[in-house]
């Protein structure tokens, strides 16, 4: 795999050429007390993922005991729900998390969540349609919600997006091994009610954490901004910030500049540089040696009927 990589993975320039790895590791801390929209995705992803995995740790002692008793076999035929909700993913993304904000498409993978959770906990033990209907409706839930998510924190720091996603993956693997350790406890303790009762408080109180900041609000608490929900701007992915390209973009020197503005001013606009001499009367451009021109307008100037001369060495 480390080869395949090598060999296949582009070669991105660094964004951050002068940060080093425990600097690094410090920022992700930074964050968490820096951008809002990070922590309030950070505690909702804690509490639906860890719903996410006390029903699925759980769900095996629930099945294989009386009035059910399957065999492993059945039991493992479960994930299969899992499956379906994956293939609706893609159409909701497209059809509902394009179109708004990210907290919208949140809210409503929590209130799956809530119903799937509600319904096989208080019906689980008597009806095997409780858990089929928490196991598809939980897992939609929670993977529209973690999708939304990331959409929200994609823009808060476009050369740290890494880091970001970081931060953001470190609480949701910490709601996965709590709801583990948590489910498995009030299970062994009160039972499959107890278990899901549980979940059904993470679910509302990471709704609850939905309300306390509105989409437009770049603040901690309220919903300074208004409460539009569709995106104001359908091409970004928070639906506020526009997104600027961060790899194969770098500062241009004064002959690179030169030549663009060659390229786009009319002759008698242009103004002489100390390595550019541009000839409005021949429209023809002195370079000066090491200069790419063939990556700065080159094509466009000679479609201009402008020459670029290297030297005495006409190049287009």
């Amino acid at each position: 795999m480390a080869i395949l990589l090598w060999l296949f993975m582009p070669d991105y320039p660094s964004t951050n050429e002068n940060l080093n790895y425990l600097k690094m590791l410090w920022s992700i801390l930074v964050m968490m007390f820096k951008y809002p929209v990070l922590v309030q995705a950070q505690i909702v992803s804690f509490c639906t993922s860890a719903t996410f995995t006390a029903f699925w740790t759980t769900l095996t002692f629930l099945l294989a005991n009386p009035p059910y008793e399957y065999s492993p076999l059945v039991i493992g035929l479960f994930a299969f729900i899992g499956i379906t909700s994956m293939c609706l993913g893609p159409l909701y993304a497209r059809f509902v998390t394009d179109k708004f904000v990210p907290i919208f498409s949140v809210l409503m993978g929590e209130l799956m969540c809530l119903v799937g959770v509600v319904f096989s906990t208080y019906t689980g033990r008597f009806t095997v349609a409780g858990p089929i209907i928490q196991a598809f409706l939980g897992d939609l839930g929670m993977l529209t919600a973690q999708i939304a998510n990331r959409s929200s924190i994609f823009s808060i720091e476009p050369k740290a997006r890494n880091r970001v996603n970081t931060a953001f993956m470190l609480a949701t693997f910490c709601g996965q091994l709590t709801g583990t350790a948590v489910g498995n406890h009030l299970y062994a303790r009160g039972g499959w009610i107890a278990s899901g009762s549980c979940s059904v408080g993470f679910i509302v109180f990471a709704i609850m954490v939905c309300f306390m900041r509105g989409p437009y609000n770049p603040g901690w608490f309220g919903w300074k901004g208004g409460w539009q929900l569709k995106k104001k701007d359908p091409k970004c992915a928070d639906g506020v910030t526009v997104e600027k390209p961060v790899y194969g973009q770098k500062d241009q020197t004064d002959e690179e500049k030169a030549i663009q503005r060659a390229a786009t001013e009319p002759p008698a606009t242009r103004s002489g540089d100390s390595s550019i001499n541009v000839d409005a009367i021949s429209k023809e451009i002195l370079v000066e040696s090491g200069t790419k021109i063939q990556d700065f307008g080159a094509d466009k100037l000679a479609h201009q009927g402008v020459s670029v001369r290297l030297r005495g060495k006409e190049m287009g």
